[in-house]
């Protein structure tokens, strides 16, 4: 089977596909046109998320038989037409779970500690005790949305906490050990947290709205390293300007472009401006989060470390040869 590599990835998915009798081919930088003329040629592909692979793409794809997206989510695939071509989907949730579930720990604790203001604020040779002080994690309740691979990693990171975790997940009976799950109307009314750990779909795509906010009965963190179209900004803003949302950690935006690879489609140099207090034409809401106290951004790295590079890429090649061999 031929297989066509889209995206780099860890040396180790080439070399164990290679061992197995796969043939490899590289194309990381042609256009997607140009992948099209010459797709039908293969067997399999694998993507990170350096296009999207949609009904055009599959249709010319006359010959795949799988395509693996070294990645949690699947939301750049045609999923239905590719299912109805007979194409084998890879996913690699396993892969990076436990990165997330760390980064997302580490962005609550760090929002309860005021760790990003505080790091500034010494910078700048100010030393700020009292207008530091945080807040402690017990105690306290923290509601998932999304009970999968990423909401059962962060549960799992919360044992050592005296903490109440509540989820909610369309699907049932997904509650384990670590977690209860509730209605979505009874995780509002309890939620002193709320983490996303939802993928990209109709139901949560602008998901965390105003209506959405204002049902919770009380003031509340928001932590999103699932998806950034699930939160609406400018509602996000307004929450935080109003103190109904206490902060917000956010691993992802909607400004985001599909492959996650860039934000907005503006030079850096725009961004460096606008940091200088100089005019840009950055939404206003973007702004407002980049010089919020009570704000953390990174840009999409919950599931981007070290370890997980490797075992993205080894669950890919266990799929394909579980699959195929």
């Amino acid at each position: 089977m031929k297989i066509l590599h889209l995206d780099k990835n860890h040396e180790l998915l080439l070399n164990q596909l290679n061992d197995l009798g796969f043939t490899n081919y590289e194309d990381y930088t042609s256009s997607k046109s140009d992948i099209e003329s010459k797709i039908s040629d293969y067997d399999g592909i694998i993507i990170r998320s350096r296009f999207s692979i949609d009904k055009k793409f599959i249709g010319v794809a006359k010959n795949l038989k799988f395509i693996g997206r070294v990645g949690a989510g699947l939301e750049n695939i045609d999923c239905d037409y590719a299912e109805e071509k007979g194409i084998y989907l890879i996913s690699a949730p396993e892969g990076n779970r436990n990165a997330v579930g760390e980064h997302t720990l580490g962005l609550l604790l760090s929002l309860f500690n005021k760790l990003n203001k505080a790091d500034k604020e010494v910078s700048q040779g100010k030393w700020l005790r009292e207008a530091n002080r945080g807040l402690e994690l017990d105690g306290k309740t923290i509601g998932l949305i999304g009970y999968g691979n990423m909401g059962k990693a962060f549960a799992k990171k919360l044992r050592g906490f005296d903490v109440n975790v509540l989820c909610y997940d369309i699907k049932d009976n997904v509650g384990d050990e670590n977690c209860k799950q509730v209605s979505l109307r009874e995780l509002q009314e309890k939620a002193d947290v709320l983490s996303l750990h939802t993928p990209q779909t109709e139901l949560t795509l602008n998901m965390v709205n105003a209506a959405f906010i204002n049902k919770f009965k009380n003031p509340f963190w928001l932590i999103n390293t699932a998806r950034g179209k699930s939160v609406v900004t400018k509602d996000l803003v307004a929450a935080l300007d109003s103190g109904k949302i206490l902060g917000a950690g956010l691993d992802v935006l909607e400004y985001e472009k599909s492959s996650f690879e860039n934000l907005f489609k503006i030079e850096e140099l725009k961004f460096r401006w606008m940091r200088k207090g100089k005019k840009s034409n950055l939404p206003e809401a973007f702004q407002y989060l980049i010089n919020a106290d009570n704000v953390i951004l990174s840009p999409h790295v919950a599931g981007w470390t070290i370890e997980s590079n490797i075992k993205l890429a080894q669950t890919i090649v266990d799929k394909i040869k579980a699959k195929f061999c």
